[in-house]
């Protein structure tokens, strides 16, 4: 939408004439679509759509990522104005993106929460677009995986967090945030020799052949060296790309359930996001934002730079790559 259109036509998540383009609107006002992108659940001729799960009922200690999609959305308002910084793409005008809403689910029916997940995802898919979800917590990855191997096969995973979700765990029916991985490498839904994870800074026993690149190891060799490693890893695989907000230190994002010291800063994460323009990228998520630990609203705009990284990632891929 043009500059001069914004003083007549008000709030191009409705209004918008195609699904292409940019909105000169106040940041302060409106609808908080993803990037004010049109809000639809018509997937005609769409190429990537943005969702959100507002689910946090797999958490182990501290609730409150069920508000992360609504407070990424309303942290994305500043952002919809130029091309991405550091990127010689520009998704907002080449790509037909639109906010699909929410996952709509029975809170009191926890147990079916996974396959109306997968459902909502396949449905998706289905239509010939990509995702880039909005969490929630780091469960919801799990259904979106099934989703998305049923589709491209065994994925590669690039999973950014402090701790690798990888505790064992051989009962499928439980719902659980930290073990969902485990289960992902056990169902075939990722090739463990083909994933990374990044920016680690807990123990695991065991890590099931995922190759692992701790936060110290970000901090000592650069976002350059983990970068270069992390392609070699995941090569020309369709790739899914799971970030999770406390990969951050808690510095840069207070805001999330289970905060760990000595995580990566900003800089090196979208450094390495930026630089990893040229994987097979088919789908991604940002998930952990916690709203209500973080009064300042920086764990969410941060989440919100990363989906909009994502999406620059998906619109090279499918483009460029």
């Amino acid at each position: 939408m043009a500059l001069e259109d914004a003083k007549t036509e008000v709030d191009s998540a409705f209004t918008r004439k195609g699904l292409k383009g940019y909105a000169f609107e106040n940041a302060f006002g409106g609808a908080t679509s993803f990037l004010r992108r049109s809000y639809t659940k018509d997937l005609t001729g769409v190429d990537l759509a943005v969702t959100g799960v507002p689910f946090d009922q797999a958490v182990t200690h501290r609730t409150g990522t069920r508000f992360g999609p609504r407070a990424i959305r309303e942290a994305s308002a500043l952002m919809p104005y130029d091309p991405p910084h550091g990127w010689p793409t520009d998704p907002l005008a080449d790509l037909a993106i639109v906010d699909y809403g929410d996952l709509a689910f029975d809170y009191a029916k926890v147990s079916d929460f996974p396959d109306t997940l997968t459902a909502h995802i396949r449905k998706i898919l289905a239509a010939g677009a990509g995702t880039v979800t909005l969490g929630g917590d780091h469960y919801i990855t799990f259904p979106i995986l099934r989703a998305y191997a049923e589709k491209f096969g065994p994925l590669s995973l690039i999973h950014f967090d402090a701790h690798s979700d990888l505790w064992p765990d051989d009962d499928l029916t439980r719902i659980d945030h930290g073990t969902m991985f485990y289960k992902a490498v056990k169902t075939g839904l990722v090739d463990p020799k083909r994933s990374v994870q990044v920016g680690i800074r807990t123990t695991t026993e065991d890590y099931l052949g995922v190759n692992v690149i701790d936060a110290r190891t970000v901090h000592e060799k650069g976002a350059a060296w983990v970068t270069a490693r992390i392609k070699e890893i995941v090569g020309d695989h369709s790739t899914y790309v799971t970030f999770d907000i406390d990969a951050l230190d808690p510095a840069f994002a207070p805001g999330t359930g289970t905060p760990v010291w000595g995580g990566l800063a900003s800089w090196q994460a979208a450094a390495v996001l930026r630089d990893l323009a040229g994987i097979n990228m088919v789908g991604g998520d940002i998930v952990e934002v916690s709203p209500p630990y973080d009064t300042t609203g920086a764990t969410a705009i941060a989440g919100a730079h990363v989906a909009y990284e994502l999406i620059c990632l998906y619109h090279w891929a499918k483009t460029r790559g």
